[in-house]
């Protein structure tokens, strides 16, 4: 048995799977009752942020879940050398890899914003004001933007890496 092969599965599919499934709670659920719920929604990210570390456990399973890829894909091309890339599961887990890694990008700058809206609800002192309001409107329609396309891309990567082995091109 491959041991190597297996833990790297493991941890490719058990980071992924928490790296996506957050990604997705918070892009259709969370995000949009933060919306709604006023003045409560800036504190309770600053609590998912600060004590419960979501952004830092998030940042680690993105990792994680590309690094160990990343090593199955070497592992599986002989080096990237070898025609197996060519192949239909070859292909397939590249296009998967790709859309990982555009997920990747957007939820680098997802935490960049949710960092920014911590700032900036600790800047708050009860009602916000009209700059403060604009400001965090904007940010809210950023990560919105940012959590939309992170959520179709992780989707679409999880797709083409569930059914790579069965693809023919």
């Amino acid at each position: 048995m491959d041991y190597l092969h297996l833990v790297l599965r493991i941890i490719h599919i058990g980071a992924g799977v928490f790296w996506v499934g957050g990604v997705l709670m918070m892009t259709f659920f969370i995000a949009p009752t933060l919306g709604v719920i006023g003045e409560a929604g800036p504190k309770f990210v600053a609590h998912l942020v600060k004590n419960l570390k979501f952004t830092t456990r998030m940042s680690i399973a993105a990792g994680l879940t590309a690094l160990a890829g990343a090593w199955l894909y070497w592992i599986d091309s002989s080096g990237f050398q070898s025609a197996w890339m060519m192949s239909g599961a070859g292909t397939g887990f590249g296009i998967g890899a790709g859309f990982g890694a555009v997920g990747f990008v957007y939820g680098i700058l997802i935490g960049r914003t949710t960092n920014a809206l911590v700032k900036l609800g600790e800047q708050m002192q009860g009602k916000p004001s009209p700059e403060q309001l604009a400001q965090l409107q904007a940010l809210q329609k950023r990560q919105g933007m940012y959590s939309r396309v992170a959520s179709i891309s992780l989707i679409l990567s999880v797709l083409f890496m569930a059914a790579a082995r069965f693809l023919v091109f």
